[in-house]
Formats: structure tokens, C-alpha cells, sequence
């Protein structure tokens, strides 16, 4: 078996650590993302936002160990480095965790958590039109709407109201931010969706980074689609979704 590691910061200790144990087990390291047999990330859930996405292009597994704060798609603590030995043995289970493709004016991009349409540091609320298949389905005005995946729904959806949804299931969440009406809910869509958002002047953010803006007066939009790719997360500490559920979000965090 071959890895390839990712992290934040390799003076960190942990990265050595790692390295350490990686080479006790005879786990060898590859130098590129296609010749290694699992993706392992250190760091954050934005270690693994930014390494899933290519992890799920190569069609890679990817394990990650937490060194941040919450760390809700990482499965393994960094004081639990002796568990590595399951990777080796494989003793641990996969979740498939779906992608969302993501059209903005002709370019694709893809999103292992979400796509948020919002007004930035603008004062004037923006009209938002959802469509699917072509019906519109929602018109509200809001501070945003975020589309997210399953995996997606315990983290900005979630701070905005949206439900927690298995992350095994494929669909579409929308969630409106903080919109102005008092009969607004979240809504889930079957994978098969094709979403389409519409808004003036209103910025695109995917995973966190920002895209664009979409033009003012010219009613843009993104298309949004289930991704041909899934990102297949390794759980070797024994923990499941709802352990993590528990732990990470039902107490306070470290």
C-alpha cells in the first residue's frame, strides 16, 4: 500500500508523527495524487474540501487526521495515530459522500459542501429564483441561498437552519439565508435535479473560496447538477456519522 499525504503545515510535530508510524507500519509514500492507493490529509475540514475534490477525480480514498478545531469530516484525532494500523489491515468502513457540479457562465466547477449565492457587504436584500427542471419552485428575498450536499448539511446550512441529512444519501439541500418572510424552509431535491439559481449582482462562493459576480440587470445564474464523481471518506476509529454528530456538534467545541 502507497499514501499520499497532504497537510496544512509540515513543521507541524504531527506531520512527523505521522510519517513516523506511516513508515513502522511499511505504508510507503507516493509523490502524486494518481499512483498512491489512499489520500491522507492533515489538517482541518478545509484540508479536506481542498484535497477531496481531486481525491474523488482520481478516484482515491481519502482518510483524514484532525488537527483543527471541529474537524467533522476528519475520522481520525491526532492522538490516535496507532490506529493507522487498520489502514494496512483494512479494518475500517467507507461513505461515499456525494459531489454537486456547478455551472457559472460556461465553466464547471465542483463542490464537496456547498455553493452559496449571496450579497456580500451589499445593504440591499436580493430577489432569488429557484428553479428545477425549468419550474420555479422557490422566489424569496434573502441575504443568500446556499445549496449543499448531504455533507454539506452540517456545515454552513446547518449554522442556517437547514436539517442534518445522512451523508450517505445522494440529494440537494437549499437553504435561504436569513430571508425575509416568515414562511421560508429549507427544501430537499432528489439527485437526479437540475437546480438553477438566479440573482442580480450577488457573489458565488464555492467550499469557502469565492468565483465571481454575477452581472447586475441581467438576471445570471449557476446551474447545479449531482457531480459524476463521489468522494469516498475511510473511517478506521470505529465512529460513525452520528457518533460524530455527538461529539462534535452536541458538545462545546475544543
Amino acid at each position: 500500500m502507497k499514501v499520499f499525504v497532504i497537510t496544512k503545515d509540515a513543521a507541524q510535530p504531527i506531520y512527523g508523527a505521522v510519517l513516523q508510524k506511516l513508515s513502522e507500519l511499511g505504508i510507503g509514500q507516493c509523490d502524486s495524487m494518481g499512483d498512491c492507493d489512499v489520500v491522507i490529509t492533515i489538517g482541518g475540514d478545509g484540508t479536506i474540501l481542498n484535497a477531496g475534490k481531486e481525491a474523488a477525480a482520481f478516484r482515491r480514498p481519502l482518510l483524514g487526521i484532525n488537527t483543527g478545531r471541529l474537524g467533522f469530516m476528519a475520522t481520525l484525532e491526532k492522538d490516535e495515530l496507532a490506529q493507522l494500523e487498520r489502514l494496512k489491515s483494512g479494518e475500517y468502513t467507507t461513505s461515499g459522500r456525494m459531489l454537486l457540479e456547478v455551472n457559472v457562465r460556461g465553466d464547471c466547477f465542483t463542490a464537496l459542501n456547498e455553493v452559496v449565492l449571496h450579497r456580500g457587504t451589499e445593504s440591499t436584500l436580493p430577489d432569488f429564483a429557484v428553479h428545477r427542471g425549468g419550474v420555479e419552485v422557490m422566489r424569496l428575498r434573502a441575504d443568500g441561498v446556499i445549496v449543499s450536499t448531504p455533507t454539506g448539511s452540517t456545515a454552513y446550512s446547518l449554522s442556517a437552519g437547514g436539517p442534518i441529512i445522512e451523508p450517505e444519501l445522494a440529494c440537494f439541500l437549499v437553504t435561504a439565508l436569513s430571508p425575509h418572510t416568515l414562511f421560508n424552509r429549507p427544501m430537499v431535491f432528489s439527485p437526479d435535479a437540475d437546480l438553477s439559481v438566479n440573482a442580480d449582482g450577488v457573489f458565488v462562493t464555492i467550499d469557502g473560496r469565492d468565483i465571481t459576480r454575477l452581472g447586475s440587470g441581467e438576471g445570471e445564474g449557476v446551474v447545479i447538477t449531482k457531480s459524476q464523481h463521489r468522494l469516498d471518506l475511510l473511517d478506521i476509529d470505529g465512529n460513525g456519522f452520528f457518533d460524530s454528530i455527538h461529539d462534535k456538534l452536541m458538545k462545546p467545541l475544543k
